[in-house]
């Protein structure tokens, strides 16, 4: 189930703590790729991602937001040209390998189909091309509250996630897990969400949040049809020949061995002067 634009567009722009979830979102995303990163590269968001974008508009050759018909779209950036598309969920309007960097954000987890949104995400990638999948942690607490858009859905745990990529071809990386804060709008906690996030980045055993696991697209080494047919079956040229007889090396086969020695010595000495007499 997808969440509407305009509560996505709430939480995230007008209201603290969803100012605080994308600054420390945001952040860990930088940690993966830096804007120097992408540079002349194109970079792609797809659900909810939008909000993560910005510090690679500079930078990068191409930015685009897609969001998901179910969902519906609203301009970005604001204040500037406009780069997000209403985009159909599994059919996006973007060439085979036309994308370098990919980034999900409110996509994978409210997604009615995610194995056929996995495979268009394939599908987009460029031969070598990176994607970050962010979804709520099944152990934080950001899944346990619907005041946030990280409460609908469906969580993963770290292995659910990983398990899923792979068995679509793509090949685990880096992950980090991010907001660590409870999911509090009271100042006390907003005050120490910087604190909670270093503290996090300490403390690998704390769960935040959401998951967030980088992945390289996988690509198989092309393989003619009916090869792997034809060479099973065995050659045919030699048919009709008789396999030639291999005796063992034993006493008969020695003694015949010796036989020229043995003649060879006859005709020293006493046999050389008997042929001689003969042939006279």
């Amino acid at each position: 189930m997808h969440l509407d634009v305009l509560d996505l567009r709430e939480f995230y722009y007008r209201s603290l703590l969803g100012r605080a979830a994308q600054k420390g979102v945001r952040d860990r995303l930088l940690q993966f790729w830096s804007p120097e990163d992408v540079k002349g590269q194109s970079i792609v968001g797809f659900g909810f991602a939008v909000p993560l974008l910005r510090p690679y508009l500079p930078t990068a050759r191409r930015v685009t937001g897609l969001m998901p018909a179910q969902q519906g779209v609203m301009s970005w950036p604001a204040g500037e040209q406009n780069v997000a598309v209403l985009a159909e969920e599994t059919m996006w309007p973007l060439e085979t390998g036309s994308v370098d960097r990919l980034v999900l954000m409110h996509g994978l987890e409210t997604s009615d189909r995610p194995k056929t949104l996995l495979d268009e995400c394939w599908r987009v990638l460029g031969p070598g091309g990176r994607a970050v999948f962010i979804v709520p942690n099944r152990a934080g607490l950001w899944a346990r509250r619907d005041g946030t858009p990280f409460g609908y859905g469906r969580p993963y745990s770290n292995s659910q996630l990983e398990g899923q990529l792979k068995a679509h071809d793509f090949i685990p990386g880096r992950h980090m897990s991010a907001l660590f804060a409870p999911p509090s709008d009271k100042r006390f906690w907003l005050r120490s969400t910087t604190l909670w996030e270093r503290f996090g980045k300490a403390a690998p055993w704390l769960a935040g949040g959401v998951l967030m696991v980088e992945v390289k697209k996988q690509m198989l080494a092309p393989r003619p049809p009916g090869l792997v047919d034809r060479a099973r079956k065995p050659l045919r040229v030699l048919e009709g020949l008789v396999a030639p007889e291999v005796k063992p090396i034993g006493r008969e086969t020695s003694e015949s061995v010796a036989k020229p020695a043995d003649t060879a010595g006859d005709l020293s000495g006493a046999g050389l002067q008997q042929k001689m007499r003969t042939s006279d």
